[in-house]
């Protein structure tokens, strides 16, 4: 099992952000020098759980695992915080159901954010298996069941025999139970999941290629939190227009990767995609489609504060059209909807009731910037460290995209895990790139490198390779669990070296599977503005780091951004429009960006030499 994915990291990461590591064995006082993180019992308690149904899958012992749901019902009941009590001295084992191995165990989570143990059972149970007891009636004994029996790991293998009946004929089940797996399933699949936005731009754009293949869908487009460009969609809300409804809606339900029609009628149906992602198809009149698009894209604030505007008028807004009496006045087009609300267009990145019809009343709507505007790449990797490209391929790659420069930016020392680079062989990287540097015209491969930012705030190489480079991007990777003050010091000591220039990822969260570290984004953008430095806008859609309300922040006080993607291969230098989505969505105008600029024009920005 991939421990990134595992119960105990998702609590150490929730647990340890925004507090301070507290170094403590059981029974054993603190060091004077140390402060308490408030780890929750509750945490504890679903640690120990989480054991006990891993343990149960495996039909492991009987009383140890009813030792661990006992400890776990001690620690959430008890009135005290356990690890305050372990840093006042006082002895867990006597505690009722903690004896002196499970008390070593919460020691062992409180002080290191590990729980071996738990980590060595959930690396020999499959994560899909563990996941089965999700679904409500289905708990460790019957997950065992259903993998000792039928080999099941995976909810796709389980709905799959629950259609086909072989569920029901297991111990501890019956055809009810059968029958409420399979709508439990279904419920699963759609409840609260949410998927990134490339992966729903793939889903979205073979659906819409399907049904644009249809005789009669004359428009297309997917509405929603899609195209408002959020980080992560729930499901997709596609309009179409067809004269013929009905037809339109049969062709959608015989796409082929649909696995489940949920409802169907003659000008909307919604259906459950085999990647478990929903989607809903609305057919309407030609007329209506702009007034469709405009309510179904939202947001439902902005759509309220729209449609008051022409209710003041005494008109009528809906899906359908805009109404004076029962006369359809308007609706074709989204610029009659905003014409009808005396308001210029309103690009859908902005439409969350964040001002952005105040600014547009005020004539101060952002010239938000494009794809187009960007002239290179500030954040990418080669084969040097973890990339899969080689440097050559990576600048072909490129130009091929119309770019002016590419930064090299692969790792530094510290990244072992990444192959960082080394004093040395970052300055023979260096030379590799003057001479391929001598060979272009009109492109030019920027030197730089991905510095650890150490956790004292030093950066991983010394000034003497610093000074080499056209500049840096420095990062946090590791030690998440530092307290909010500890991180964000950290980052404000790596900023005061004068050859800091982008802070990389600047919160290091990555969307679906960890949070950010604890920093204060407040005081880190304020810093940037004071002593020159630069945040960056990492369009990896897994990263999507900085987010739109940190972007828009950094853009009121002054603070310019660097749009890159972090490339790892010659394929990632195509995640930069996923990176310019999320500027938008921050009132990102093309001039609040770095690499919107020549190479000329960017080299003056980022010279901090002189600090």
């Amino acid at each position: 099992m991939d421990k990134d994915n595992s119960l105990t990291r998702w609590l150490r990461i929730d647990a340890f952000q925004s507090r301070t590591l507290i170094c403590l064995k059981a029974g054993k006082p603190a060091p004077d020098h140390l402060h308490t993180m408030t780890v929750h019992n509750a945490d504890i308690a679903a640690l120990f759980n989480r054991m006990a149904d891993l343990l149960e899958i495996e039909a492991a012992n009987p009383f140890r695992i009813r030792a661990y749901r006992r400890a776990a019902s001690t620690i959430e009941d008890l009135p005290e915080n356990v690890a305050q009590m372990m840093a006042e001295g006082r002895s867990l084992s006597d505690l009722p159901g903690i004896g002196e191995d499970l008390a070593g165990k919460i020691a062992e989570f409180v002080e290191t954010g590990h729980l071996k143990s738990l980590e060595e059972v959930e690396a020999r149970t499959p994560s899909a298996l563990a996941a089965l007891t999700a679904i409500p009636g289905l708990g460790p004994k019957r997950v065992h069941v259903l993998h000792q029996s039928l080999g099941i790991t995976t909810l796709e293998q389980l709905a799959k025999a629950a259609r086909e009946h072989r569920v029901r004929e297991l111990p501890r089940f019956s055809a009810a139970i059968e029958t409420k797996i399979l709508d439990e399933i279904a419920k699963h699949r759609t409840a609260e999941k949410r998927f990134k936005i490339s992966t729903a731009e793939d889903f979205a754009r073979g659906l819409v290629d399907y049904l644009r293949s249809a005789l009669g869908i004359t428009q297309t487009l997917v509405a929603g939190s899609f195209r408002r460009r959020k980080e992560t969609v729930g499901d997709l809300d596609v309009l179409a227009t067809c004269a013929d409804g009905p037809a339109a809606i049969e062709h959608f339900v015989a796409y082929d990767e649909v696995e489940t029609v949920l409802s169907k009628g003659p000008t909307r149906s919604t259906v459950l995609l085999k990647a478990g992602i929903q989607v809903d198809l609305r057919v309407v009149a030609e007329e209506s489609y702009g007034a469709a698009l405009h309510y179904f894209t939202g947001s439902k604030a902005h759509n309220i504060a729209v449609r008051k505007r022409i209710q003041d008028k005494g008109w009528k807004l809906n899906e359908y059209g805009i109404f004076d009496g029962e006369k359809r006045i308007g609706g074709r087009t989204e610029e009659e909807v905003f014409r009808a609300a005396d308001l210029p267009y309103i690009e859908p990145e902005l439409r969350e009731d964040r001002g952005e019809i105040e600014a547009a009343l005020a004539g101060k709507l952002p010239r938000l910037v494009w794809l187009q505007d960007i002239k290179g790449d500030l954040h990418t990797h080669t084969r040097a460290s973890d990339g899969k490209s080689e440097l050559a391929e990576m600048a072909a790659a490129a130009q091929a995209l119309g770019y002016e420069y590419l930064a090299v930016s692969d790792h530094s020392r510290h990244a072992t895990v990444a192959h960082g680079l080394d004093p040395k062989r970052l300055a023979a990287q260096l030379d590799e790139i003057d001479k391929l540097n001598d060979g272009y015209d009109g492109f030019r491969l920027l030197k730089s490198c991905e510095v650890d930012i150490l956790a004292d705030g030093k950066l991983d190489l010394p000034d003497s390779i610093l000074k080499r480079l056209d500049f840096t991007v420095c990062a946090v990777h590791y030690q998440f669990n530092l307290g909010i003050e500890e991180q964000t010091q950290r980052i404000l000591r790596a900023m005061d070296n004068r050859y800091f220039n982008i802070l990389a990822h600047p919160t290091g969260r990555l969307l679906g599977e960890r949070p950010g570290y604890a920093v204060d984004m407040d005081r880190i953008i304020s810093a940037a503005r004071e002593r020159g430095c630069f945040l960056e806008v990492n369009a990896h859609p897994t990263r999507l780091d900085l987010d739109d309300v940190h972007c828009r922040q950094a853009k009121q006080i002054g603070v310019k951004l660097a749009i890159s993607t972090d490339a790892h291969s010659t394929m990632g230098l195509r995640a930069m429009r996923y990176g310019v989505d999320q500027a938008r969505r921050g009132w990102i105008e093309a001039d609040d960006v770095l690499n919107t600029r020549s190479w000329g024009e960017l080299k003056k920005l980022l010279s901090r030499r002189g600090l």
